[in-house]
Order: structure tokens, then C-alpha cells, then sequence
């Protein structure tokens, strides 16, 4: 089991076509927490993430033994892009894509939020910062709120969130674009300041 447990993915992969279901379970086990907290994040709702993080495994063990997976070294992006995909269907049936118009400033809210360690009343304020940075990113569109999610709580590269989403890197970076000019403007309609004095 040990000796399993250092294998590369594909190798699991390899291993599971051969009738090695315990191959899978590594898998699983190595990739659950990852691939369910990103479907919960982008769903917000424990039930649904649970059905859509079941549904992921379900279509990659019925797309391997297919013998439709490719050993490329990318499983976890390939995993990742099957749950991608059950969650934008589960949005399309919940309702239709929401856009907001882009304006032209260049800020990034992010970046800006220059959260110390300090004080009591520092942390408290660095709290409410992050709440209200969590709030702001669950009024975007799925897709920019996605590549927030990704790229911030992930720490994903643009080009690894490509990969998982399916996207050209130009397409995630206008995504991430837009998410950081539409948090600045809800956050200026709600008076939410998140610049630390």
C-alpha cells in the first residue's frame, strides 16, 4: 500500500485498468479534499458539491475504463476539468449566465489588501477584509468567480487554470480581469473599503 501511495497518478491509473481497484482509491483519497473544497467553493452549497464531487469520480472511472484517459501526467487537471464541467451544467440548470460590464480601471483589490499580523484590532480588521473580499467574490459570474477561486485559494498559475477550465490562458486572464474590476465596482456600490489604513 505504501509502495502504491508513491506512484505517480497515471501509474495509479495504469495500475486501476489492470484490476488494481486499490490504485483508485489512492487516487481518490490524494485528490478528494482538493476537488471537493473547488466544486463547494463554486456551488456554495454542501448537498449539490457532494453530488457533483460523486458524479466527478463516477465519469472518470467510466471514461478510464473506456479507455478514454489519456496518460499525459495530468490527471489531476483532468479530474478537475470533468468536475468543472458537471458544476457548468449544474449552473445552467439552476439559472443562465450572469454578466457585469467591465470598466477601464486597473486596480486589483487583491493585491491591495495589505493584511498584517499585528494587533488584536488588526486581525479583527484583517477578518472583516477577508470576509468582505469572500463576499464580493460570490456576486461574480461563475466563471470569473472560479478563476479567483483558483488562482487565490488554489495558488494555480494562469496556465493550470487553463488547463482545468478548458480556456485559453487570455481567456482566464480577462476572466480574472473582469472579477477584479467587478469587485471594485460592488464593492464601491456597497461603500465596502478594503484598502487597510
Amino acid at each position: 500500500m505504501e509502495k502504491l501511495k508513491q506512484m505517480t497518478d497515471d501509474a495509479l491509473v495504469t495500475l486501476y485498468l489492470q484490476g488494481n481497484n486499490t490504485a483508485f482509491d489512492i487516487l481518490l483519497n490524494r485528490h478528494q479534499d482538493r476537488l471537493f473544497n473547488y466544486i463547494f467553493f463554486l456551488v456554495r452549497s454542501r448537498e449539490v458539491a457532494e453530488d457533483i464531487f460523486q458524479e466527478t469520480f463516477v465519469k472518470a472511472i467510466t471514461t478510464l475504463r473506456q479507455g478514454r484517459y489519456t496518460n499525459d501526467g495530468k490527471f489531476a487537471a483532468w479530474i478537475t476539468r470533468i468536475a468543472h464541467n458537471l458544476v457548468i451544467d449544474q449552473f445552467r440548470i439552476e439559472r443562465n449566465e450572469n454578466s457585469i460590464s467591465n470598466d477601464e480601471a486597473e486596480f486589483d483589490l487583491l493585491n491591495d489588501a495589505k493584511l498584517s499580523e499585528g494587533t488584536i484590532e488588526n486581525r479583527m480588521v484583517n477578518e472583516q477584509v477577508l470576509r468582505d473580499v469572500r463576499a464580493l467574490i460570490d456576486e461574480l459570474p461563475d466563471c470569473q468567480r472560479e478563476v479567483v477561486f483558483m488562482r487565490y485559494y488554489q495558488d494555480l498559475s494562469f496556465k493550470e487554470i487553463a488547463d482545468m477550465t478548458g480556456v485559453s490562458i487570455n481567456t482566464a486572464l480577462g476572466r480574472m480581469r473582469y472579477a477584479v474590476l467587478n469587485m471594485r465596482r460592488i464593492a464601491e456600490e456597497k461603500c465596502i473599503s478594503l484598502v487597510l489604513e
